[in-house]
């Protein structure tokens, strides 16, 4: 676990500038620093709304232990606001303006309001209440979705997009999560944890589906087909959809043991591995938003 995070922390901090090598694109200031607190407020979403997903999700298995993991909600949801906060201040120093005059801006004003909701949904988490977090959680979503997209050429179907995507993919990282925890929690009973893997992959299935539509329509939007090699977001995307490639066999394969064996150890194995590359794909999604646009070198009108 150690090595994984130092390894998604150097991605983060210096994907950027080897994504961009050789692009001739204008240079992001402070581009890794972003990067590795726009994972931290990728991480917190996903734990926050995995948890309240896969909660539901073990409560009608049969014959299940009655002891739940510990929740981690409130301290991913602490963590991401605190993420949202530091990219406020990375933005005021670069921008050479005041926290006040930062909080006018644009990208400022929806960070704010993006950090204010994960405040609310951490309060939300720690109450006898933890589903009215999914309020403040969709506030967050929503300016998330706003503030990846300024492009000209329609920002809103981008905005829509990038909601079900991120939404999606909040619920299957973090749910896979929530659910790993708990099976191994439950390891003593081998038939509630195989069924509560069931439940959850059935639910992924749709969750695949809808991140492979919004992401395939957005791609088609955001990147012309002459800069797919020659741009930072290009070579992003392929990193990408490679490692969803290596996510999809692995997510496959424990669903075939786990419908094979009564036994849900090698079910879980894999799905652990699942787990790592989708910690890997987080932190590329985080380069994703960084990286410029890559219309900026299009050759096409």
């Amino acid at each position: 676990m150690a090595a994984a995070g130092l390894l998604a922390i150097l991605i983060a901090v210096f994907g950027p500038g080897l994504a961009a090598r050789g692009a001739g694109e204008l240079r992001i200031p402070g581009a890794g620093l972003t990067t590795l607190l726009r994972t931290a407020l990728f991480t917190a979403l996903a734990v926050h709304l995995g948890e309240l997903l896969a909660a539901q999700l073990s409560l009608p298995v049969r014959g299940r232990p009655r002891t739940a993991v510990r929740s981690w909600s409130g301290y991913a949801a602490l963590a991401g606001a605190a993420a949202a906060a530091g990219q406020i201040i990375q933005l005021a120093a670069v921008s050479g303006l005041g926290i006040t005059a930062t909080y006018a801006t644009r990208d400022g004003g929806l960070l704010l309001i993006i950090a204010n909701g994960l405040f609310i949904a951490a309060g939300c988490a720690a109450s006898r209440r933890p589903a009215l977090a999914l309020a403040p959680l969709a506030v967050v979503i929503g300016a998330e979705a706003i503030r990846a997209h300024p492009e000209a050429y329609s920002p809103e179907i981008g905005a829509a997009l990038t909601v079900v995507h991120l939404t999606a993919a909040s619920l299957w990282t973090g749910g896979l999560l929530y659910v790993l925890r708990t099976m191994w929690l439950w390891r003593g009973s081998p038939v509630a944890a195989r069924a509560l893997l069931g439940r959850y992959a059935r639910l992924a299935i749709w969750l695949y589906v809808a991140l492979a539509a919004t992401g395939t329509v957005s791609t088609l939007r955001r990147l012309p087909l002459d800069v797919v090699f020659t741009s930072a977001y290009g070579r992003t995307l392929l990193v990408k959809v490679a490692l969803m490639a290596v996510v999809s066999a692995l997510a496959v394969a424990a669903r075939r043991r786990m419908l094979r064996d009564t036994d849900p150890a090698v079910a879980h194995r894999l799905a652990r591995r699942e787990q790592v590359v989708l910690g890997a794909v987080v932190v590329v999604s985080a380069i994703l938003t960084v990286v410029p646009d890559p219309h900026g070198i299009s050759m096409r009108p």
